[in-house]
């Protein structure tokens, strides 16, 4: 399933949802502008390294919101663009503009904190928007438990598409995460290794955030 759009209409037009879309864009492309050790060092003075961020978080804080603009691949930036294209704009007009910049930010330092939890003391890099926008599901789902999404379904060659409740895809996102974390976590403590790969534990931190801090930004007040 890959959601194409929801079925709440906005009455304004999202702005910063189109402008950290634009942004995460110019700074992929950047990206894949560089060599590979240009591209290393760039993610090594901007991602959130967990290492660096433990023995001296003065000089690192700044990286838990530059490392949300970065991508580890056109898979990884297309996924969450469309998710953040979806879902954004309907909660950037129930928040408002600045407060939903603020909301997002927040959502994905936070989310990165989380990461970092778990792996102090690792060197990998770890990049991406999923917290943030993982924040901004967690808000979208308790604001509009009713809603449905057009989404776009692969059945062999022949290509459709469903609408379906919002919770579903949703529930779908978050149940796999928890279970690629849990399952993350047994394989590191088998193997004894530093592990990388998905930041599964900043998309579980990003989604249990934006459900807590979404009404204190003002989700739900009123027109």
């Amino acid at each position: 399933m890959f959601p194409l759009y929801d079925e709440n209409p906005t009455r304004i037009t999202p702005y910063f949802t189109y402008g950290l879309i634009g942004m995460n864009v110019l700074v992929f492309l950047h990206e894949v502008s560089l060599s590979n050790a240009q591209l290393n060092q760039f993610f090594s003075q901007y991602a959130v390294v967990p290492q660096e961020l433990t023995y001296n978080l003065a000089a690192e804080w700044p990286t838990l919101f530059t490392s949300q603009f970065l991508h580890g691949g056109w898979w990884h930036l297309i996924s969450n663009m469309v998710f953040l294209w979806v879902f954004g704009n309907n909660i950037e007009e129930r928040l408002g503009h600045f407060k939903y910049l603020i909301f997002y930010l927040v959502c994905g330092a936070l989310a990165a904190l989380c990461q970092w939890f778990i792996g102090m003391y690792s060197t990998i890099p770890s990049l991406g928007a999923s917290g943030a926008i993982s924040g901004v599901l967690g808000a979208y789902l308790i604001r509009f438990p009713q809603a449905r999404v057009t989404t776009l379904v692969f059945l062999g060659f022949f290509v459709t598409t469903i609408s379906v409740p919002a919770l579903v895809i949703i529930g779908i996102f978050f149940v796999q995460n928890v279970i690629s974390g849990l399952v993350s976590l047994q394989a590191a403590a088998n193997m004894s290794v530093q592990t990388g790969g998905v930041a599964y534990w900043a998309h579980i931190g990003g989604f249990v955030f934006g459900v807590i801090l979404a009404p204190i930004f003002g989700l739900f007040r009123r027109d």
